[in-house]
């Protein structure tokens, strides 16, 4: 019986419909290879799991209980691609795709429609408690594509990937703060990677909750027109009695993702490549908050 997959990998979907449940995870990634040119024994591939535990290559995939076009996520570089990666960067590496939101926050920030969206939220999302929120604590809210993860480069672990001193600032930033993440994706994904970079189980801070996608609002703009934002008043009107705008800051790469909450947010440098890059951590004094808070430069 044919058993469709769809493999995510450097920012693209792949579908493998070839394969039954009588093969194994080692014939999927030998066909995966076909497709991406990455050797199977540099394939990690996500959601693959039996008992709990990674499966093994000579594990079929029938016996991993696959729904048909199940999505998983794929890691591993190609032989041809590793000199690239950890050469130098070229003058022009980084190349930022944003746009001034200082126009467009008067006639965005405060508008009927859009206040009602975030109402409608406030009341429709869920929102799943995995560490209570701490009296007195700060909120540091949290991008997760380009500011904590480059989720398009090639790498055979999410460590390469993950920006460096992560752990060491989020252990700073949890003495004063209660940390969230928000990712413009789905749950699933958000949770695979923060597992993947050990975010969601480090012993040194917690994560309060995570947000996804369903969670934002789209809002409409004189020059832009329709876009995706991630409005903090969400987070303001489910938990008023810890969190307001007066203790609250979000990291994002991308700065409409603010766009509801211009005072409350700071652009960081899209994370691109990391193995190319070194990121300092330095003393910021948010413009929101009293306490310092250690961010990347």
């Amino acid at each position: 019986m044919a058993l469709p997959i769809i493999v995510k990998w450097g920012g693209q979907e792949y579908s493998v419909t070839t394969l039954s449940e009588d093969d194994t995870v080692l014939d999927l990634k030998q066909f995966l290879k076909t497709l991406t040119g990455v050797l199977p024994e540099r394939q990690k591939l996500l959601g693959l799991k039996v008992k709990g535990k990674p499966a093994e290559n000579d594990v079929k995939l029938g016996a991993l209980k696959l729904k048909p076009n199940t999505k998983i996520m794929m890691m591993g570089t190609r032989e041809e691609s590793l000199e690239d990666v950890l050469g130098p960067p070229p003058d022009n590496d980084d190349v930022v795709n944003d746009f001034d939101i200082e126009d467009e926050v008067v006639e965005v920030e405060n508008r009927e429609e859009n206040l009602l969206k975030i109402s409608r939220r406030v009341k429709e999302y869920k929102v799943e408690i995995l560490n209570p929120p701490r009296e007195g604590k700060k909120l540091l809210v949290l991008d997760v594509d380009y500011t904590l993860f480059d989720h398009r480069s090639c790498a055979e672990t999410g460590v390469e990937l993950m920006r460096p001193y992560l752990h060491e600032f989020l252990t700073s930033a949890y003495e004063d703060y209660d940390i969230v993440i928000w990712s413009a994706t789905n749950m699933k994904w958000i949770e695979a990677k923060m597992k993947e970079l050990g975010v969601s189980t480090n012993a040194n801070y917690k994560i309060t909750f995570m947000l996804d996608s369903a969670a934002m609002i789209t809002v409409h703009t004189p020059r832009r027109g329709l876009i995706d934002v991630k409005p903090l008043g969400v987070i303001w009107g489910k938990f008023s009695e810890f969190y307001s705008k007066k203790n609250t800051i979000m990291f994002d790469d991308i700065g409409r993702n603010f766009l509801m909450n211009p005072q409350n947010g700071l652009k960081l440098q899209s994370l691109r490549k990391p193995l190319r890059r070194l990121f300092l951590i330095s003393s910021s004094h948010c413009c929101c908050c009293e306490a310092a808070l250690p961010v990347w430069k």
